[in-house]
């Protein structure tokens, strides 16, 4: 028998109708209403006093045992204390619970068998209900009973809180869930959700102009010299200066990217190239961020002399001394500018660094992280595949990370969250994760990294305004084997707009801040600031507590966006020919009517080309009212959901191996020299194709520009004659017969055309061009 062709996977998005916004417990809870709302039974553990101690030992190592149901709860252990204090919340869903009674058990700690010191029980149905906004519960003393549910004095009492809410309550992102009763104490803050900050980054433009009285050792050599700036980790070199003398110059710049709080200072230092690997600092000089000008509009800024100071070996040991040596330079923090962490095309704040620059609120962006369904195993867990899922969604300098579902690959968040928006075109993104940090030693975990599951794109300005859309996302990701889809993640998004004024009138507004046009950055300085920013952001949410991981980061922020990929040079080329489709259709239906092969079609054309020369007043109102209908015809046919990712214009799925192999090769790269010298081969034979399309481009352009540059006397004599005939016949004759006889002479019928170039592109062929310069 023949084998079974396998299925085609289904990468489209779908449109789900999740019960949302429709069980609210009270009118007043009006915060979630793009998630399914969930009850949970809280209960805040805050201390115990005058509890029994063990007669054998004399001490007391307490901790409280929660139990509802199949669900369990456990305090941290503390040692040898009557009076212990915990001050933790745990967090039970009332999802499929089979049980009307909640144990809080308080035990000791043994070391063959713990033992019982007493309990507090409580009936669920009696439990009372919390609705935000209101304050949070105040904890009560409960005198603790013997397992006979009795009240016994000695036993001690336990102060608690016990109620019922949903995912609103404060403490939803600092409780111990009830599928997280497995993980240490530890660990469960990486389980929790939580919400992270990128730093406020500024660009720190140090212009170095020059130095004055550099004493070298040799003073009998030319001098070599550089300065070099160092920020934190981050070190930029100026080119050697041009004057050896001891008063050089260089008139350059250094952008760095620096981070509020300022906490690493800038440390400059003129240094001289002796020779081979061998330099000499000739001085260095310290300034303190907190010290320096910041540019809030788009001024010049002054210039200033800095002494330099240098290590001298002395009799106490090494230390600062001042000389006459100065550094010229301006150094100032640019907030006119925006700082790029993200590529363009996805980026989700477009704002300047300098709040004064910001424009007004244009709407809110809501997020509801619903579900996900059908995750692979990502790892395995008593024999069997397992995933521990969370998600991460950035917008704007706000990230928000979901709290972790342990063991399951259908896990359920029902997580709202909102970020406030300044400009309809840009893009949330939100990426699935493996969390591989909830391990009992947090030692061994330390260096593993959590893996991708997927990632989700959704551009504001694609949204109808107060519309909820509610869609299953494929999550796909492209492995060096292939495309694969991941699973489905359920997500509720609403764009409200809060002034229609606003957000029409942003359309019309530059992109990027004014800095950016008027002064431009180069390709090579936002490249490189790009990659100084991504550093500064992973490390500042990487010392957060729990830490937002370098490889989450980097994966939300498309840190590998402009490495080399023959798969995405193939969609990009795809796109350009998507693009001229329709000029190329206009084309081919303008020569239907050229060739006559519609002779009705073809004399309607006339007429209408007709009445438009002899009234050219109707021409404009005649485009401008097709558009219009045309426009209104799409309306019928317009897109019902955000747009998402086209796996076939991608050519993910269709993609050779060894294309995904290059593509997924690090750099510098790590294969073998064959394989090398062979897509060496492959890319100098596509190079060598575009530089022929290039050069034909050009070729074409130059021939254009020579027609009058007399590189050809006889091409441009005839050229001038012509045109001096023209002139005279545009001058002599009515416009509108002209334009009638040149677009009748156009479509005339085939059999009055020859099958031959026409005479302008001969002559255009037979122009000079710049080829012949070429070596």
């Amino acid at each position: 028998m023949p084998p079974k062709e396998k299925p085609e996977e289904d990468y489209s998005l779908k449109e789900t109708t999740p019960n949302i916004g429709t069980r609210n417990i009270a009118p007043a809870n009006h915060k979630l209403t793009l998630v399914e709302q969930r009850q949970f039974v809280y209960v805040r553990i805050v201390r115990a006093k005058n509890l029994l101690v063990n007669n054998a030992t004399g001490t007391c190592d307490p901790y409280v045992e929660i139990k509802m149901g199949n669900y369990k709860g456990i305090t941290r252990f503390l040692g040898k204390t009557s009076n212990p204090e915990w001050n933790q919340v745990f967090a039970f869903t009332k999802d499929g619970l089979h049980t009307r009674i909640l144990d809080i058990l308080v035990k000791d700690k043994e070391l063959v068998h713990d033992t019982l010191i007493g309990g507090v029980s409580f009936n669920i149905a009696d439990i009372p209900t919390r609705f935000p906004p209101d304050g949070p519960l105040a904890p009560q003393w409960y005198r603790l009973e013997d397992s006979n549910g009795v009240k016994v004095l000695g036993l001690g009492e336990l102060m608690l809180a016990v109620w019922i809410g949903n995912q609103a309550d404060d403490a939803y992102s600092i409780a111990w869930h009830s599928d997280a009763a497995a993980v240490s104490s530890q660990s469960v803050s990486n389980t929790r959700s939580k919400i992270y900050l990128s730093p406020r980054l500024w660009y720190l433009r140090v212009h170095v102009i020059g130095a004055q009285d550099l004493v070298p050792a040799d003073k009998n050599r030319n001098l070599q010299v550089y300065v070099k700036g160092i920020l934190g980790n981050i070190v930029l070199r100026s080119r050697v200066s041009v004057d050896k003398s001891a008063n050089p110059r260089w008139n350059e710049e250094l952008i760095f990217v620096a981070a509020e709080p300022f906490d690493d200072p800038l440390i400059l230092s003129v240094q001289d190239k002796i020779g081979g690997n061998k330099v000499e600092c000739l001085g260095r000089c310290v300034i303190a961020l907190q010290n320096v000008d910041k540019r809030l509009l788009p001024l010049a800024m002054g210039d200033k002399w800095i002494n330099l100071e240098r290590h001298v070996e002395g009799g106490e040991g090494e230390k600062e001394v001042q000389f006459s040596s100065r550094l010229h330079l301006k150094v100032f923090l640019d907030g006119v500018y925006h700082v790029f962490d993200e590529p363009t095309s996805y980026c989700s704040d477009f704002r300047a660094t300098s709040p004064e620059l910001w424009p007004d609120r244009i709407g809110i962006l809501e997020l509801g992280i619903l579900k996900a369904e059908g995750l692979l195993p990502m790892k395995s867990k008593d024999g069997r595949g397992t995933t521990d899922a969370y998600c991460v969604a950035k917008y704007g300098q706000k990230w928000v990370r979901t709290s972790t579902v342990i063991d399951s690959l259908s896990p359920r968040w029902n997580e709202q969250y909102y970020w406030d928006v300044y400009d309809p075109c840009t893009v949330i993104t939100v990426g699935v994760f493996d969390n591989s940090h909830i391990g009992t030693d947090d030692n061994k975990n330390g260096g593993t990294k959590d893996p991708r599951i997927g990632k989700v794109r959704i551009r504001l300005s694609t949204l109808e305004t107060g519309r909820i859309y509610t869609h299953a996302y494929p999550l796909i990701v492209l492995q060096p084997n292939g495309l694969k889809k991941m699973g489905e993640l359920h997500l509720a998004v609403k764009f409200g707009c809060t002034s229609l004024f606003n957000l029409l009138y942003s359309y019309t507004q530059p992109l990027l801040p004014r800095m950016h046009y008027t002064s431009p950055l180069s390709v090579y300085e936002l490249d490189s600031l790009r990659h100084q920013a991504i550093y500064v952001v992973c490390l500042r949410l990487g010392r957060a507590d729990p830490p937002l991981k370098r490889e989450v980061v980097e994966y939300m922020l498309d840190t590998g966006a402009n490495t080399w990929s023959l798969r995405r040079g193939k969609a990009n080329c795809e796109r350009v020919l998507r693009c001229l489709r329709g000029i190329i259709g206009f084309w081919k239906w303008f020569d239907g009517i050229r060739q006559w092969k519609n002779p009705i079609a073809t004399i309607a054309v006339h007429l209408g080309f007709l009445v438009l020369v002899i009234y050219p007043t109707l021409i404009l109102p005649t485009c401008f009212f097709s558009l219009f209908i045309v426009g209104v015809w799409r309306y019928l046919k317009r897109p019902r959901h955000p747009p998402f990712v086209d796996t076939k214009l991608s050519h993910a799925e269709t993609a050779h191996p060894d294309d995904l192999d290059e593509e997924f090769d690090p750099f510098p790269t790590s294969k073998a020299g064959d394989v090398v010298k062979k897509r060496y081969d492959r890319l100098r034979s596509i190079a060598g194709r575009l530089m022929t399309v290039i050069g034909d481009l050009a070729t074409q352009l130059e021939r254009v520009n020579s027609v009058l540059s007399w590189r050809d006397p006889k091409a441009t004599l005839m050229f001038l004659i012509m045109c001096l005939i023209g002139g005279f016949v545009v001058y002599m004759s009515p416009l509108r017969y002209l334009v009638i006889l040149a677009g009748t002479y156009v479509m005339r019928p085939p059999r009055m055309r020859a099958n031959i170039s026409s005479l302008p592109q001969n002559f255009l062929r037979r122009l000079p061009a710049k080829t012949d310069t070429i070596l």
